[in-house]
């Protein structure tokens, strides 16, 4: 069994890798019941990327949205598939599938509007 972890936005994934027949289980759910219509295709990504694997994955996903989470597994699921086989490193590198994006949202600031957007000035 290998776990690892992956990191994107506010969201953090555990992922257990082991043989079997396939099956992806996200927080005690399938995971195309879990994740909404396209986002379920990232996921699935590092796995098509080395497509001769069958293995079972647990997942534990919590924080962000929808979207965080596909790329927290994603990047989980990659650096396992690394684990396993060395060889794999150079495919998942080459799509950039093994570096953590680590864009977050800047603090809205006091006095202004959002982060960087400042309230309209008036002279008079």
């Amino acid at each position: 069994m290998i776990h690892t972890i992956g990191r994107r936005k506010r969201s953090l994934a555990r992922i257990y890798l082991r043989q079997g027949e396939g099956s992806i289980m996200i927080n005690t759910q399938k995971y195309e019941q879990y994740f909404p219509k396209n986002v379920h295709v990232k996921v699935l990504y590092p796995l098509k990327l080395i497509d001769n694997y069958k293995f079972d994955i647990t997942i534990q996903v919590n924080g962000g949205g929808f979207n965080g989470q596909a790329e927290a597994i994603c990047l989980a699921i990659s650096r396992a598939l690394c684990q396993l086989d060395f060889n794999n490193r150079n495919i998942l590198k080459k799509k950039g599938l093994l570096t953590r994006d680590s864009r977050e949202v800047e603090r809205k600031k006091f006095g202004q509007k959002k982060a960087r957007k400042r309230f309209q000035f008036s002279k008079r």
